[in-house]
């Protein structure tokens, strides 16, 4: 991603990353992994994931993603995980580790999902943290087949404008074959909007797999593209 500011660059992509908290609900629909909007579901209690994938920003910059995460049988309301991605561009390599925590308070099967999600990272090298966040999470079940995901709360980068609201919006749509269509919106105001899209493909021999492609733009100066490509195993 080219932007007229190194520090403004590695900003939007944190930003853009570690939006997402790693969250996998539902082997038919769900959405975490490499979509920016998170819902509100927990994983399966007893169950833990990892989630890996790698992002392309169109001249040639990126990131990588490894999150493993987990819910207890005993807390079924908690989902505790840990984030490492690895930034890169033409002048700024940023390792990034920290936690990331979801709290669901009604599960979207009661009605409407709701849940708080709170993360956060510090720069590998140099131990500054390098975001936060704390999100309130929504999924409203539209149909069996669609979902709305919207997310809004405060975010923290190391950047110019260190404080700001993000919000985002999000729909899933089972479109048969063991596909869900996602399409998004986000923005972090004051700073950067931007949207993707992309199918997910959660095998029904193997529900234990997701495998995510995407594409998305953020509306900078350039109006950077971005592809993604991400697999995740339950466990």
């Amino acid at each position: 991603m080219k932007n007229n500011s190194c520090c403004i660059f590695l900003g939007t992509q944190l930003w853009v990353a570690l939006a997402v908290l790693a969250v996998l609900a539902s082997p038919t629909l769900a959405a975490g992994g490499a979509h920016i909007v998170d819902d509100s579901e927990v994983e399966t209690p007893g169950t833990c994931h990892l989630e890996l994938w790698v992002s392309r920003f169109v001249p040639g910059d990126g990131y990588g993603n490894v999150g493993p995460a987990c819910t207890a049988l005993k807390i079924p309301w908690l989902q505790f995980g840990v984030n490492y991605q690895h930034y890169w561009d033409e002048a700024v390599a940023a390792p990034l580790i920290g936690p990331a925590l979801k709290i669901n308070f009604q599960p979207a099967a009661e009605g409407v999902g709701f849940a708080l999600g709170l993360n956060a990272a510090v720069n590998a090298q140099t131990g500054e943290l390098g975001l936060a966040s704390l999100l309130a999470l929504v999924t409203v079940p539209v149909t069996e087949k669609i979902r709305i995901n919207l997310n809004a709360g405060w975010s923290y980068l190391n950047d110019e404008n260190p404080t700001a609201f993000f919000w985002g919006g999000q729909v899933e749509v089972s479109v048969g074959w063991d596909v869900t269509l996602m399409m998004e919106a986000f923005g972090r105001q004051p700073g950067t909007i931007g949207n993707q899209m992309g199918l997910r493909y959660t095998p029904a021999a193997h529900p234990q797999f997701d495998f995510d492609l995407l594409v998305g733009t953020v509306f900078d100066q350039d109006s950077t593209k971005f592809f993604t490509l991400g697999v995740t195993l339950r466990f």
